[in-house]
């Protein structure tokens, strides 16, 4: 199974997150927004900030924004930045493969991992954080149902409660 990770994911989420915000925005706040640890938001930022997506400023209003715009941004970047260049197998671009040039599928890899890659670098983290607008809402409508069933159950068993 190809996936992504922990760290991958958590730096999507979190640069969606301060993509929401136009000022600089602390670890912390990042943090409760996500849901992520904010020791996790810290190492996760710290790790864009060093790869150039993020801009840090440090003192008594300090924190990080965006570098350059999400559109700007490729999910194969923000792997890249956490995990170093993707890789489907040690032995893409000459890695190391134990068989080396004796392996039936010598240089067959890369093909399949550029094709990987560059579906990668064609999502934008502007294109994730818009597409997740429509899971964030339905989420949002299924907790509000959810509440007012509760609340109505509620309502109905102190109707039977007190009206019997």
């Amino acid at each position: 199974m190809l996936r992504l990770s922990k760290l991958a994911d958590y730096a999507v989420l979190t640069l969606v997150g301060l993509g929401r915000h136009d000022e600089v925005v602390t670890s912390s706040a990042l943090a409760a927004e996500t849901g992520v640890p904010e020791p996790t938001v810290a190492k996760v930022l710290k790790t864009l900030s060093a790869d150039g997506l993020l801009v840090s400023q440090r003192g008594a209003r300090g924190g990080y924004r965006l570098a350059c715009k999400l559109e700007d941004i490729s999910v194969a970047r923000v792997i890249a930045a956490v995990d170093g260049p993707i890789s489907l197998t040690a032995c893409v671009s000459g890695g190391g493969c134990d068989n080396g040039a004796d392996c039936a599928l010598y240089g067959s890899w890369d093909v399949v991992n550029e094709a990987i890659r560059d579906a990668l670098a064609g999502i934008s983290i502007a294109k994730m954080a818009e597409m997740s607008m429509p899971a964030r809402r339905i989420r949002a409508e299924l907790c509000a149902s959810r509440d007012n069933t509760l609340h109505d159950s509620k309502s109905a068993d102190q109707v039977g409660t007190f009206g019997g």
